[in-house]
């Protein structure tokens, strides 16, 4: 099992020493070579803002290898193979476009919107619906960033496809490929151009109960409401045909699989659910199939994989394991404030700060992703602990993460320059920690 993860042979904490900078710089003392306990050690040790634009500049010098390499966007003749977010060039656009919310460069926006627009040509005849993996990711970011560029024209073309979106009854449920997915994009929307872009779940679900009534009305706005109040519904509908009978409240299968994280299952969904006006008897089968999952996790606090895959503690990625489902718990502790779920919460990232160094880079199965843990943590509890290891995982990252891969001894991901896989997901990482209380996970947390 240890084979997955580097020994985590960090302090549990380091005092910043605001004299560190001023020492090598009066003093003329050498600078520690990269990937040594020593120059570890001074990182963790070095005042938060000195080292926040180290990593804003590490962040800014990634953008510019993954912009222009083969793989995303530079030397492809600007066309897309693969235009997904997960590992092809949508994702290198949300990383402009958080590079733009930092830094305020306008050019990030404008290479942002052609990188979309490519995406918007190469998507066009993908059945896939969802944020990360599908068309409906295309049309909510090129809709706000061309709100954010004033593009009042190609606003409203990106709505007008994203209301294009069909889902089809057979469509899974989870967030890579499903209605939770669908869902996210819609929320995204309303986050970035405003919450009545999409109308909130409660008025949908009116529109839907009297759609007989309505026929008249049925124009593509109105067709986009059902979809998304027929996910709500379908998601339910779904998750109680498969949970119940001493089980969990809610279940859902993805290739035959019932899955417990947040790529592929129920932590994901639940997570997506838990940002709706949900009816009481659907709040609590939420809160249920939390408690569910916390009831049944592993000793050491991580999580199963699948409901099948009970025995095998091994997993403690965003996709499977503690991670996702601790992202889930403070979003659930958010919204019932519950400290059960603050709790379990703070026992999962317990699990991450020991097992989370993993031999990955990425975002979603690597040190990238698991950091974000600690990041949602210390924006619900403005406890400095969490931020201290959000900041030892990050250094981690920028001490050695080069050094590791190109010894082989990390994975640099299948798609290297990729966001949920490769080191793009490492530069968004940096980013975010530029401000930590408004970090979240991208295509994940709101």
């Amino acid at each position: 099992m240890a084979d997955r993860y580097f020994p985590n042979l960090m302090p549990d904490f380091v005092q910043e020493d605001p004299t560190l900078e001023q020492e090598i710089q009066q003093s003329g003392h050498r600078i520690p070579e990269q990937g040594t306990e020593e120059s570890l050690f001074r990182l963790l040790a070095t005042p938060y803002t000195t080292l926040s634009e180290k990593l804003k500049r590490a962040a800014l010098d990634l953008k510019e290898t993954i912009v222009a390499v083969v793989d995303t966007w530079g030397l492809t003749g600007q066309k897309v193979d693969d235009f997904t977010l997960y590992s092809g060039a949508l994702g290198t656009a949300l990383l402009l476009f958080k590079s733009f919310l930092v830094t305020r460069n306008g050019n990030d926006l404008i290479l942002c919107s052609q990188i979309v627009n490519a995406c918007d040509s190469a998507s066009l005849h993908s059945r896939d619906v969802t944020f990360i993996c599908g068309r409906a990711g295309v049309c909510a970011l090129g809709a706000v960033v061309a709100k954010y560029l004033g593009y009042d024209q190609l606003l409203h073309y990106y709505l007008n496809h994203f209301k294009e979106i069909r889902l089809t009854r057979d469509l899974p449920d989870e967030l890579l490929y499903g209605r939770a997915g669908y869902l996210w994009a819609c929320l995204f929307i309303n986050e970035h151009i405003g919450r009545g872009t999409i109308l909130p779940t409660e008025m949908v679900r009116s529109i839907f109960a009297f759609a007989c009534v309505l026929t008249f009305l049925l124009n593509a706005f109105v067709t986009l409401m059902l979809c998304q109040g027929a996910a709500v519904k379908e998601i339910f509908r779904s998750g109680r045909k498969l949970g119940g009978r001493g089980r969990s409240p809610l279940m859902f299968e993805w290739y035959g699989e019932k899955y417990w994280g947040a790529a592929h299952g129920l932590a994901g969904i639940m997570h997506i659910l838990l940002h709706f006006e949900l009816k009481a008897d659907e709040r609590e089968e939420v809160k249920e199939t939390l408690n569910y999952m916390i009831k049944n996790r592993f000793p050491s606090g991580n999580y199963p994989a699948s409901e099948e895959d009970k025995r095998r503690d091994v997993l403690v990625h965003w996709c499977h394991g503690a991670p996702g489902i601790a992202l889930t718990l403070v979003k659930a502790a958010e919204v019932f404030g519950d400290k059960r779920f603050l709790q379990a919460a703070i026992d999962a990232a317990e699990v991450v700060w020991n097992r989370g160094l993993l031999k990955r880079v990425g975002i979603c199965h690597g040190v990238s992703g698991n950091t974000y843990v600690f990041l949602a943590l210390y924006r619900l509890t403005g406890n400095v602990e969490f931020l201290y290891r959000a900041k030892a995982f990050s250094c981690f990252l920028l001490d050695r993460a080069y050094k590791l891969i190109s010894k082989g001894e990390m994975h640099g991901g299948d798609s290297p320059y990729s966001l949920f896989e490769g080191i793009g997901g490492m530069a968004y990482l940096f980013l975010d920690m530029v401000e930590p209380t408004n970090a979240r996970f991208p295509a994940y947390e709101l």
